[in-house]
């Protein structure tokens, strides 16, 4: 009886264990800012009451295919990650999933949230949200060991989320679209390059040339990273000018781009890994905040 009781504690501890290694796989955090950015574009798009149902569906849709996306980035790059610190340490390097299980993981949540997507949105969706997987696993992940062009054709998949919702909620791209649109797409460029910044030891283990004008971590790059963060304060001032949010979150947006923006000049000025290590923090801060005070005052 005892031997039973163990065994079966046995199995539990290792289905937990199993499905441990997957969530993190999938990188749920992440995928659930995606989720979240999709439901942004929603609330936004809808000019009637929100549909409860369809907001879950392309939340949860959502999620999958960005942690189907990054599935299939780690089933790509597993040989590459062992080679890094920062991510020796994933399911597939560390043997917790198998090559064989993480294809199928793959196939099995992307089906789900596609399904989700077809079943409960409209074919524009769907059709991005395929666009949006394609771009990020099999064009952006090889194109990191080409050259900096990898961080346009990421920011692309990694902007398409709240457009994802706008389409879901309308069925159209419209103007109001391409703007939550650019204001992530922009965003992408500082956020990347502060992250390529901080992690370009081990980005170089690997082969990753991520970090603009040469990957020198120098003034140049400092003045790119200042340049696309600061186009995000007249970006942000946009819905505002186009009726589609007010006065309230467009201070909001103007305080956070200026914050934003004010962090880059340290790094200007001694081009430290600290000073990237802040515009990165400060990346992860300035997006949530900004699309909070516009669907806050949006509702």
């Amino acid at each position: 009886m005892l031997a039973t009781k163990t065994s079966v504690s046995s199995d539990v501890s290792i289905v937990k264990s199993k499905l441990k290694a997957y969530i993190e796989m999938m990188k749920f955090r992440l995928s659930l800012t995606v989720a979240f950015s999709s439901a942004f574009g929603y609330i936004l798009g809808t000019k009637g009451e929100v549909d409860i149902v369809n907001l879950l569906a392309l939340s949860l849709g959502g999620l999958l295919i960005s942690g189907a996306s990054i599935t299939i980035n780690q089933i790509i790059e597993r040989n590459l990650d062992s080679l890094m610190k920062r991510t020796m340490n994933r399911p597939i390097p560390t043997g917790r999933v198998s090559l064989q299980e993480a294809i199928w993981f793959a196939l099995v949540i992307g089906s789900l949230g596609i399904s989700l997507l077809i079943h409960f949105t409209n074919p524009l969706t769907t059709a991005l949200s395929l666009l949006s997987l394609i771009l990020y696993s099999f064009v952006y992940t090889p194109m990191k060991r080409v050259g900096s062009i990898a961080v346009l054709m990421g920011a692309i998949p990694g902007a398409l989320p709240p457009l994802l919702g706008w389409v879901a909620a309308t069925g159209t791209i419209s103007q109001e679209a391409l703007i939550i649109f650019g204001i992530q797409f922009v965003w992408q460029f500082p956020h990347f390059w502060a992250i390529a910044w901080v992690a370009d030891e081990d980005y170089k283990r690997a082969g990753f040339k991520l970090l603009p004008l040469g990957g020198k971590k120098d003034l140049h790059t400092a003045l790119q990273i200042m340049s696309y963060t600061m186009f995000l304060i007249p970006l942000g001032l946009l819905p505002m000018k186009i009726g589609l949010t007010g006065i309230d979150s467009a201070i909001v947006a103007t305080i956070c781009g200026v914050l934003f923006l004010s962090q880059t000049f340290a790094l200007m000025l001694d081009c430290s890994r600290k000073s990237a290590l802040k515009i990165m923090f400060g990346s992860f801060i300035y997006l949530p905040v900004v699309q909070i005070a516009f669907l806050l005052d949006k509702i």
